[in-house]
């Protein structure tokens, strides 16, 4: 099973270092479990009609230490539902990290993104050629293939259907 390169619209950038992803949904409304609420609420504060401009396949792109604090995951869930596929950054928080992939997102992490794409550029993510390519700037950024492990917890769906597949492996596979 081979990851499937993702293509869609930058949907938003978090150009600031150490960005705190509970921001995406305003602190005060981390705890609500309604998915359509919490989508509704994807960075209402910085742009009242996000929600409504996101299609499916769109990516979102970070600055250094992407996903900084505690890594809760009702801020990503929620864009998930709005169809968001993946996060480029620059860098990524180890915890968000963790979370993030063993619950199968995919988060990549490509120096210079930043200065590389810009809002509703169409990208593609080429997980075999490791190249992120801005189709609509006419850019390419490399990036270092991802450890065996989260290639795997990225094509398995996650931690459960990485240990599953794993399980079913003959011994010494």
């Amino acid at each position: 099973m081979a990851l499937a390169n993702i293509r869609g619209r930058v949907a938003w950038i978090f150009p600031d270092d150490d960005y705190d992803v509970d921001q995406i949904v305003g602190v005060k409304n981390i705890k609500i479990t309604d998915i359509d609420e919490l989508a509704a609420l994807v960075l209402k504060d910085q742009e009242p009609d996000f929600s409504s401009k996101v299609r499916p396949g769109d990516v979102l792109v970070g600055g250094r230490n992407f996903g900084y604090g505690h890594p809760h995951y009702p801020p990503l869930r929620a864009m998930r539902h709005l169809g968001i596929k993946a996060v480029i950054a620059e860098s990524f928080s180890p915890g968000f990290w963790r979370g993030e992939i063993s619950m199968g997102f995919p988060l990549l992490p490509v120096p210079g993104i930043l200065g590389a794409v810009a809002r509703w550029d169409e990208i593609e993510i080429d997980w075999v050629a490791s190249r992120v390519s801005n189709l609509t700037q006419g850019r390419q950024l490399e990036f270092a293939p991802l450890a065996l492990a989260d290639r795997q917890m990225l094509e398995w769906g996650g931690l459960t259907g990485y240990l599953k597949h794993r399980a079913a492996q003959p011994a010494g596979a």
